[in-house]
């Protein structure tokens, strides 16, 4: 063995995968923690997860990027920025930069089956990222850069494997290389440091990877129900006002100032703060759906408290005034303040705790 190929095997040459017996240790338990609430669809990244949902696994070059393609695709309910593929245990994002690992930069998408299928999260992983690169994406060089599709089971495999072909034959046939991706059984999902948990929604200039062959994916993706709310038949939906002037017009002075000024009611004195009636409850301002009412829980606060937000119905933003960080939730359809995101809720929500102003919300019950 020459020196070169000493100093490769001990150290991870770039575009070579490491072997395990010289992957770094790790350690046994995570060495740090993550809110574990998703910056931009408001719903829990770490499981369980509901049980209607079902889990893929990808990777394509940086996270940062991939993460951000999963979570604005319909029907997709979180996602999660992390480490997949390798043999350290907890590794830590410096760890995975040195290629000691043996990790792929991953993202962890739980989504709904009955709204997008395996098969069209496929085609939106293929066509995202070149899968013909190695261990590589652009100027993105390591094996933690790999492309790679971690399956959950044997009918994400055998999906996996049909799509990789037809896809293989399709840039072939451009007179591009064939696909290197791999397809390996999911092993376990190392979450990612919390700065790196939606990346580009905190920001939004930040760097994106991701560039695709141009070449497509050709796959009849099996009709799926429900669909955004914007373009599904959903007769609770309101039309949004054009200005300021007309928001003025259609909401109450005390409903404009919470939500359109981002006020707070006096706690105790909301219409929902003790109702326990089951349904949806969706912005008071625009009707989209916002919760529902099994996630009501009685935190004594004076407000209506959530342990989660459905699916793409809210968006974080970090709060500064009254001389605190807080996290605002507000509307993900038109914008308006809802209330607030703590971290002092029940455990099995992770510790979610939606504070919600009554005025802001209506409940349309079952």
């Amino acid at each position: 063995m020459t020196i070169k190929e000493k100093w490769d095997r001990i150290f991870g040459h770039k575009e070579t995968m490491i072997d395990q017996d010289d992957s770094l240790a790790g350690r046994d338990t995570p060495g740090f923690e993550i809110s574990a609430v998703h910056g931009v669809l408001g719903t829990k990244m770490t499981p369980p997860f509901p049980d209607h949902l079902e889990i893929a696994t990808f990777a394509l070059g940086c996270f940062w990027g991939a993460e951000r393609l999963f979570w604005e695709t319909g029907g997709v309910w979180t996602t999660a920025s992390g480490y997949s593929g390798g043999y350290t245990p907890n590794p830590t994002y410096e760890e995975v930069c040195t290629g000691q690992t043996g990790h792929a930069e991953s993202v962890l998408v739980a989504f709904d089956p009955a709204r997008v299928t395996y098969e069209e999260l496929l085609r939106i992983f293929f066509e995202a990222h070149d899968p013909t690169q190695g261990m590589r994406q652009g100027g993105d060089i390591g094996s933690q850069y790999r492309s790679a599709i971690f399956v959950h089971n044997l009918a994400q495999r055998e999906t996996a494997s049909a799509v990789l072909s037809s896809y293989d034959t399709a840039l072939r046939a451009e007179g591009l290389d064939p696909v290197t991706t791999e397809i390996a059984e999911a092993g376990p999902f190392y979450y990612a440091e919390e700065y790196h948990q939606q990346y580009l929604h905190k920001v939004p200039n930040g760097y994106c990877g991701l560039k695709g062959t141009g070449v497509a994916c050709a796959i009849s993706p099996a009709p799926v129900s429900g669909g955004d709310h914007e373009t599904a038949t959903d007769p609770g939906l309101k039309s949004l006002p054009e200005s300021e002037d007309e928001w003025r017009k259609v909401l109450g002075p005390e409903q404009y100032r919470v939500l359109r000024q981002a006020d707070t009611e006096r706690p105790f004195t909301g219409e929902y703060n003790a109702v326990w009636d089951e349904g949806t409850y969706r912005c008071a301002a625009c009707g989209n759906p916002l919760f529902d009412s099994a996630t009501k829980f009685d935190h004594g606060c004076g407000w209506p408290s959530f342990g989660e937000a459905l699916p793409g119905a809210v968006e974080n933003i970090e709060d500064r005034s009254l001389g605190m960080t807080r996290t605002e939730v507000r509307c993900a359809r038109c914008h308006s303040h809802l209330g607030h995101v703590f971290n002092d809720g029940p455990r099995e929500y992770d510790g979610a705790r939606f504070c919600m102003n009554s005025v802001a919300i209506d409940l349309q019950e079952k």
